[in-house]
Order: C-alpha cells, then sequence, then structure tokens
C-alpha cells in the first residue's frame, strides 16, 4: 500500500522527540504537529524506551493523587459525620423508663 504522504525527515523527529523529553505531553505534541500519537509514540520508543514508561507512571501517579484526595475527602466527612451523631448523642435527654 502506498503512503499517502513523504515521510517525516529525521530532523524532525528528533525535535519532536526532544519535545517530548523536555516535558510536553504526546496528545499535545500530535495536536500541534501533523503526526499522530502512535507514530509519537513509536518514534520515542525508536529513540529511548524509558520515556513511555515514565508516561505509564504519571499517569498512575495522577490516578492515585485523585484517589487519595477523594479517601481524604471522605475520611474528614466520616469524622465530621462522627462528631456531629456524638455531640447529639450526648445532649439528648434520656427519658425516664417508668411512663
Amino acid at each position: 500500500m502506498p503512503r499517502t504522504r513523504p515521510a517525516y525527515p529525521p530532523e524532525f523527529r528528533e525535535q519532536i522527540v526532544e519535545l517530548r523529553r523536555a516535558g510536553r505531553s504526546v496528545a499535545e505534541l500530535a495536536r500541534e504537529f501533523e503526526p499522530t500519537e502512535h507514530t509519537i509514540r513509536a518514534w520515542i520508543k525508536k529513540a529511548d524506551p524509558s520515556p513511555l514508561a515514565a508516561d505509564a507512571d504519571r499517569d498512575e501517579l495522577k490516578r492515585l493523587r485523585k484517589e487519595n484526595r477523594r479517601l481524604q475527602q471522605e475520611r474528614d466527612i466520616l469524622a465530621k459525620a462522627a462528631a456531629w451523631f456524638a455531640r447529639e448523642t450526648d445532649s439528648v435527654p434520656s427519658r425516664p423508663s417508668s411512663s
């Protein structure tokens, strides 16, 4: 099957890989420049396999931080609810049982 466009020059590929190493995301590079995310990831893998592992680590870290924030919020809500119920329970007078 013939290519629909000429191959990207090696200099261009190297520049994209360097931008990725500088911290730009693959999705951002794909939007700004013409290659697809898949193509850019292949260039990165060919140049140095470690940035892809860093992407996976970064994604997992982001997910874990989000989960941690959610769990901290739930803990804070439960602590406030427990304090409220404890306060309410202590302030309710007990009724005499001889009615």
